[in-house]
């Protein structure tokens, strides 16, 4: 039963892990860096924004707490597998 349990918690955190890697991928494509960003290459301007004129600040912020939730599953994950 212990070894079906913990079957169980490696496949949720696998897949967790995954969702959340993609996310923040598609976060940090959205920004807008110095070359401007994926946002700009599909003809979307600076000021003119889907979130408003603060989505840099926004986004910064998303890229920071989806990093944390992805540092933590990559511990938790390598804390299970061992």
């Amino acid at each position: 039963m212990l070894a079906t349990l913990s079957g169980f918690f490696l496949g949720f955190f696998i897949v967790l892990f995954i969702l959340v890697s993609i996310i923040m991928v598609l976060i940090i494509l959205i920004q807008k860096g110095r070359g401007g960003g994926l946002a700009s290459a599909f003809g979307g301007s600076g000021g003119n924004t889907a979130f408003g004129s603060k989505t840099g600040d926004v986004l910064t912020w998303a890229t920071s707490i989806i990093f944390g939730i992805f540092l933590l599953l990559a511990i938790i994950l390598n804390l299970i597998t061992r």
